[in-house]
């Protein structure tokens, strides 16, 4: 697929498409985008978990796999007009349950998402309290143990990676003859009208700013 990069190394300017063509394929490549960072965060978490214990920071795993489950879940969001479904599971030539462990995945997210309906899953308190033989026995304080989010090990892991990357390649493939469907009926298009449109930004917001910016310093007599 062309990206922004593409448009922005041509000459003439990027224009905004709102067709539902051009929807279709806006919602097929940010499900890529999604499943590429699923795939980038299981490859970084798998790095963190082969690190001596230890050395390990416990939330940087943490953090990486609930933003993983977060990512990939929202590929099958119902908001999407495109969005991908249990058929889409079905169809890849992966072996294994792969429909229960995406089943699985989607609980997982559930979970991190939600705040739950027993406090009693988010965190235990207990009474600390005296040595048995002690006299008087007395309650001696009270505990708070947070519960911490189940991590999976680095098969699961690597699990969610490969399912990530074939539903990724599977979306691609269907996105590249989409490409084509929105290039050619943009090309029927009115050119005048096409070029008064709003166009896209091809850079961060606020880059121009800063490069105006940067440029009225270096053109200040007091600069240098």
């Amino acid at each position: 697929m062309s990206n922004a990069n593409a448009a922005a190394a041509s000459e003439g300017p990027t224009v905004g498409l709102d067709s539902p063509e051009a929807c279709l394929l806006a919602d097929q490549a940010g499900i890529i985008g999604d499943l590429q960072f699923v795939m980038d965060c299981c490859k970084r978490l798998l790095s963190e978990l082969a690190r001596p214990e230890d050395e390990q920071e416990p939330v940087i795993p943490q953090a990486l796999w609930s933003a993983a489950l977060v990512a990939y879940a929202r590929c099958f969001g119902e908001g999407k007009r495109y969005g991908l479904t249990s058929d889409d599971i079905r169809s890849l030539p992966l072996q294994g349950e792969v429909l229960k462990y995406h089943k699985w995945v989607i609980e997982q997210r559930n979970q991190v998402t939600r705040h739950p309906a027993d406090p009693f899953d988010a965190a235990r308190v207990g009474a600390t309290l005296s040595p048995p033989d002690a006299r008087p026995r007395k309650v001696a304080g009270i505990a708070i143990m947070t519960m911490s989010h189940v991590l999976v090990d680095d098969m699961g892991v690597r699990q969610l990676g490969a399912l990530a990357s074939e539903l990724a390649r599977q979306t691609a493939e269907k996105a590249k003859p989409q490409q084509d469907v929105v290039l050619a009926d943009t090309q029927k298009m009115d050119i005048d009208h096409l070029y008064e449109l709003p166009q896209l930004r091809t850079r961060p917001p606020g880059s121009d700013d800063q490069d105006a910016g940067a440029a009225a310093e270096s053109a200040s007599p007091d600069a240098g």
